[in-house]
C-alpha cells in the first residue's frame, strides 16, 4: 500500500511540475503580442554597431541555413541532442549507484 501511495504522489508531483512547464512556455506567447523573439546574435551585432560604425565583423560563417524555420530547427536539434546526453549520463550514474547499493544489501 506504502508503494502505492508513494507512485502516486511522485506521479501527481510530475503532473503539477509538467503543467508548470507549459505555463512557462505559452504565458509569453499569450501576454507579450506582436513581439519579436529574436537570437542576441543580431542585437548585439546592432548594438556594436550603434557604437562604432566603422566595425566590421572578424569573419563570416561557414554555411548560413537558407531559412530562419531550419535555423530554429537545427538549434533545437543541437539542444536536445545535449540535453540526451546529460540525461542518459545522468541516468547510468544513477543506475551504477544503485546497482552498487543493491549488491551491498545482499
Amino acid at each position: 500500500m506504502e508503494v502505492k501511495k508513494s507512485h502516486m504522489s511522485l506521479l501527481k508531483k510530475n503532473l503539477i511540475l509538467g503543467v508548470i512547464v507549459i505555463l512557462i512556455a505559452v504565458v509569453p506567447l499569450i501576454f507579450v503580442k506582436g513581439a519579436e523573439f529574436g537570437g542576441s546574435d543580431d542585437k548585439a551585432e546592432a548594438e556594436i554597431t550603434n557604437i562604432d560604425k566603422n566595425y566590421k565583423p572578424w569573419f563570416s560563417s561557414i554555411w548560413e541555413p537558407p531559412s530562419g524555420e531550419i535555423e530554429s530547427l537545427l538549434f533545437s536539434s543541437q539542444a536536445a541532442l545535449g540535453a540526451g546526453v546529460i540525461g542518459y549520463y545522468f541516468g547510468y550514474q544513477k543506475g551504477k549507484i544503485s546497482r552498487k547499493n543493491e549488491s551491498k544489501k545482499s
